[in-house]
């Protein structure tokens, strides 16, 4: 593989192929689940050694919530274990690992949320890294929420219309989250689309795009390489700053 010499700042990772990948290996969904999440983990020690410093993984779509009940129940049970041991991980706080959830709060379980609240109050002075993680997420659906506090406050007043400008929407959609462009948008699965996944900081931006064929649980350092590669190019062709 070429030297690598640029190197992204925000990756956004579309975790796609858990079901299909327990079904190849004759699993239930929970399965496949479980082992993407330890994908996941994996992932963010590649992401600190290369030297990448943000990363948000598409975990769970609004429209995931179309699943059965059985398995939202599974994924829910998961993301509470998984919140829930970040508290007492020594990696999270060796690294000065930040996490926060990106999406519609309203819409995540209270006992869900309660963890997740948990999760980020422990990590919230952390600046060493950030981990986003996309649950509840919907790319319209977060403009779409933009502007509903945009017309509020048109309505009380505390804005005249010639005040909505991109920088407005970018305030409140970024709200109190630190989450900056993203460079390089990672999809696995073998499927190429970026499924309305971070539009106003992504496609906003123009940000480098890398479809690869594994299954999220299969997928490696190598994989992560060789998106970063697709980013450096760019970059060194002049497509991107």
């Amino acid at each position: 593989m070429k030297r690598i010499t640029n190197v992204p700042d925000h990756i956004a990772i579309i975790q796609d192929g858990n079901r299909r990948y327990a079904k190849i290996q004759g699993k239930n969904t929970s399965f496949g689940h479980r082992k993407g999440a330890q994908t996941s983990e994996d992932l963010l020690e590649w992401a600190r050694e290369i030297g990448v410093r943000n990363v948000t993984l598409y975990s769970f779509s609004t429209e995931n919530f179309n699943r059965s009940d059985e398995e939202l129940n599974e994924l829910f049970s998961l993301f509470i274990e998984k919140f829930r041991s970040v508290k007492t991980d020594p990696r999270i706080h060796k690294n000065k690992i930040r996490l926060q959830v990106v999406g519609d709060r309203s819409l995540i379980p209270e006992n869900l949320l309660a963890t997740i609240v948990e999760a980020e109050e422990a990590t919230k002075d952390y600046t060493q890294f950030h981990l986003n993680i996309a649950l509840a997420y919907g790319g319209r659906n977060e403009i779409v929420l933009a502007s509903r506090e945009i017309i509020k406050d048109l309505r009380a007043n505390r804005i005249t219309p010639d005040m909505i400008t991109k920088d407005l929407f970018d305030e409140k959609i970024r709200g109190d989250l630190h989450l900056p462009p993203v460079d390089l948008i990672i999809r696995t699965g073998n499927e190429k689309r970026t499924s309305n996944f971070l539009p106003w900081f992504a496609n906003g931006y123009e940000s480098a795009v890398y479809f690869c064929a594994p299954y999220w649980p299969l997928f490696r350092k190598i994989d992560l390489l060789r998106g970063i590669r697709v980013y450096d190019e760019r970059v060194k062709s002049g497509y991107l700053p």
